[in-house]
Formats: C-alpha cells, structure tokens, sequence
C-alpha cells in the first residue's frame, strides 16, 4: 500500500499562503533537491529553491564552465538523462512561476518565525532562511511554510604522511576538477582510499588520458558477501560495477585491495607514494611497503553527509551502516523537527539514484500526497544495497597506525598527529571536542570537515555530528543587520 501522509499539514491549491511566502524552500539543488523542487511544484506547491552553485545538479552532476565549450559534458556523467529531465521540469516551473530558483545563496541557518505574532500568518510562514547571496555577499531571507534540506556531503579524508603536497586531491576533488575545468590532477595519479568512488574517478581520469597505475583500495570486497541478497536486488548496481571494471581493464589500471597508501614522497609536489597491506583492521602489514611513482594522488574514503543546518534546528542524528554521522528520518523523510524535512546524502550516504527518489518521496509528503508503493519499494532496494556498500567499505580502526607524530592531522591549524596523541594519553582528552580545545586541531577554515574524522579517530571515538550556529561563513555586517528576534 502506499504510504498516506494524511496526518501532514500540506499546503493545497486552495490554502495558498501571503504573497512572497514559499509553501516550501528547498536548501540544494543536486539530485535530490532538484527532485523534490520539481515534483512539489508539479503539485502546485510555490517553491523556492535556494542553492550554493550557480548551476543545478550539485556535486554529481558538475557541470563544465559554459566558457570552455564543452559539446558533450554528459559524457562525463553517469545517470545523466535523469537529471537533464529534471533540469527541463525546473526551467519551465521557473518560467511559470511555480519554482523561485536562486543560485548562488548560501542559507548558513534556518529559524523559526517566532518573530511574527499573528497566528494565522505565523501558521503561512513557519521558517525563515537566511542566506549571503552573490560575490558581493548580499543580504537574502526567505520565508516558507516546510523545509527541504538537500545539502548533500563532502569527502572523508583520512590524513597520511605527505598528504599535504601539492598534486595530492580528493578522489571526488579529482572529479570534480575533470567535469567542471575539464583538466587532469596529473598525468600519472594513483587513486586511493576506500567505497565505490574509487572505481569511478579512475575510469574517468583514465578515459581522459590519465595514467592510472593502480586503484588501492582499502576494503576487501569480501565485505559484501553477508549482503548478497541485497545485491542481487539491485542488478543495475551490479552492472554499473561491471562497466567500471570493464573500464579499469582496457586503460590497465591495476587493482589492490586491502591496500593503502601510508605515504606520499616529494619535495614540491607529490613524486611517490608507498602503498603497504593492511590487515583486516587497516593496520599496515611489516614488510609489504612498495613505492608507487606519479605526479598526483586522488585519495579519499568515502563521503560524510553535511548536516549542519539540520543539527542547528536540533534535528535527531543516528550512526550510518559507514560510520558517519547522518539524520533519523522517518518513512516520509521528516526529521524529527515538525516542518522539516530531507532527503538524499543527509540521510546516509547513497548516491544519486537514491537521493532522486527520496526527492520525490518528501515533495509528496509535503503536498499532502500519497507516496506511490513504487517509489517506497525503490528506496528501500537502494538504501539495502547503500548500506551493503557502507559496511564493507567502512574504516577500520588500525588506520591510525600509518600516521607519525609529525604528520599534520589538522591542515588549517597545523597540528600534527603526535599533539593529539599527547593530549589525550597525558591530558585526559577522550572526545574530539576536549581535543580541539586542547589543540586547536579543528578550528581552522574548514572547522573540522576535513580533520574531523582523524581528530575523533585517535581521540578514540566516531566524529560526532557539528552542532553550529552558522552553516559557513558569514560577514559580521550582515549578523549585526539581523532583527532582534533573529539574531
């Protein structure tokens, strides 16, 4: 049966709020926020779609600067027909009206309108979201009645000795680099770390000329044998795996698993790397240390769901299948906060297929629709193969063993891994938190998306989920602008 949101206080044709008052603002335009922008507005719902790029499709589908005159920027992309539907669906609810797209906003909080006493407006306009707007840094609110977070994620990084030369990216960074500037990382990359991506990023380095002398993996794909029924559910997955593979082999890209890479050598840049075998909990293996030559490094282990506007509203988190931190949704995709609701990587890291659907899922429950069996069923199959996929690729414990003292864990503050270390066998820190206050490790311009992982790792726990006022930077005159009730 489908599901029935029949206990939800949509918004219908008939019950239209003020004039310049969304019935829903949706925060990101990748696959899922495109989705469920487009599919709410097919209801008849007034929405805003507010997004940090200037173009939709977010991080998967990157598109290439107009300028650069790509002729076929799909050929870049898997699954690019779903999202070129849906980019058509957006231009046309945007020419009617039906959509406000805004590109270019980055929404760094969402309040409640506490501010507006009359009761019935306050019920038209539940949420207000602030957003610094263009390059000259503009003041935007937007007022709406539901709230869609589509923020999507960004890379887990696990540091390693070197990985601060130049030429070593991110996996994803290396992608993205390719879609949108059409330009390599390097000539010769190795690609490293750990989940699916890995698979992906060499088959495009390599197919646009990329030499790729080896994927190492760190995961064994053993790890997916309990999930074999799971597997065979999603048999386009599976092929999608075998045209990866298919890619690997032509362009004689080598494949090791249970491999890492536990050095970068150089002096200006990246010229080496030195690869070691790891045991079953990641732990280099004496004696399997072999060096690698390149002049580029795409490294990464997976992706962390981006929740900051999500935990500022106090919205419940749980523990994902890879250890990451990612929201509680029920099966409508709301949060535990009444108003709100996400769908796509916030929810655990998944990819675009699923983050497509889960779009569509919230955009009905917000209009008050019955969610189509279909699309329920489809989530599920995905969200089993997702976590299949989290499980096997999920990092283990001992990889804190290929870092030395002096290996920079925190970029931006520069502190090395042995301070950490220090703080907590000698000053009693046993959370990331207590280590940042003792190291400043974190603090810095990323504010711990990139050192998170590793600060939690040797403080001897998970990274918990960030709890922060503002979602990115913010200059002061546009805090001090702010009404009272909002600041």
């Amino acid at each position: 049966m489908p599901t029935s949101p029949s206990d939800l206080p949509g918004p219908g044709a008939a019950d239209r709020p003020e004039e310049g008052i969304a019935d829903l603002a949706v925060v990101g335009a990748g696959p899922a926020g495109l989705a469920a922008a487009v599919t709410a507005a097919g209801f008849g719902l007034r929405v805003t779609l507010l997004d940090a790029g200037e173009r939709p499709g977010g991080q998967f589908y990157r598109h290439p600067a107009p300028q650069l005159g790509a002729e076929r920027p799909e050929a870049l992309h898997h699954g690019w027909a779903a999202f070129a539907a849906r980019e058509r669906a957006l231009r046309g609810h945007t020419a009617s009206g039906r959509v406000t797209y805004l590109p270019g906003h980055h929404v760094w909080t969402v309040v409640p309108q506490d501010a507006v006493q009359d009761a019935a407006r306050r019920a038209a306009a539940a949420w207000v979201l602030h957003a610094v707007a263009g390059p000259e840094e503009r003041a935007v609110a937007v007022r709406a009645r539901s709230v869609l977070l589509a923020t999507g994620s960004y890379e887990r990084q696990l540091p390693f000795p070197g990985w601060t030369l130049p030429g070593v990216v991110g996996a994803g960074g290396a992608q993205a680099m390719l879609k949108g500037g059409l330009v390599l990382p390097g000539r010769r990359v190795v690609v490293a770390g750990s989940g699916p991506l890995l698979l992906a990023v060499a088959g495009s380095l390599a197919s646009a000329g990329a030499r790729v002398p080896a994927v190492v993996e760190a995961a064994a794909y053993t790890g997916y044998a309990p999930a074999l029924p799971a597997l065979l559910r999603n048999p386009a997955k599976l092929a999608e795996g075998a045209v990866y593979g298919g890619a690997l082999l032509r362009h004689g890209v080598r494949l090791l698993t249970r491999h890492a890479v536990t050095e970068a050598h150089g002096t200006d840049r990246v010229e080496a790397v030195t690869v070691a075998r790891l045991d079953a909990d990641w732990r280099p293996l004496p004696g399997t240390a072999r060096r690698i030559p390149c002049d580029a490094v795409a490294v990464g282990h997976g992706l962390v769901p981006q929740l900051e506007l999500a935990t500022g509203l106090g919205c419940a988190t749980r523990r994902a299948a890879d250890g990451t931190a990612a929201l509680d949704l029920d099966a409508l995709q709301r949060t535990s906060v009444p108003g709100i609701w996400s769908a796509g990587e916030t929810g655990g890291i998944a990819g675009a297929h699923p983050a497509l659907v889960e779009g569509e899922i919230a955009a009905h429950a917000v209009a008050g629709r019955a969610v189509p069996a279909a699309l329920v069923r489809r989530r599920a199959r995905l969200r089993a193969f997702a976590d299949a996929m989290g499980r096997a690729h999920r990092p283990g414990e001992g990889w804190t063993g290929w870092l030395r003292d002096d290996t920079d864990v925190c970029r931006c503050e520069e502190v090395p891994a042995g301070r950490i270390r220090e703080a907590v066998a000698d000053l009693g820190a046993r959370d990331a938190r207590t280590a940042k206050l003792l190291t400043r490790a974190g603090m810095g311009w990323c504010q711990g998306r990139m050192c998170g992982p590793a600060v939690a790792a040797l403080a001897g726990g998970e990274q918990a989920p960030d709890r922060r006022p503002l979602s990115c930077p913010v200059p002061m005159r546009l805090l001090a602008g702010l009404p009272p009730a909002d600041g």
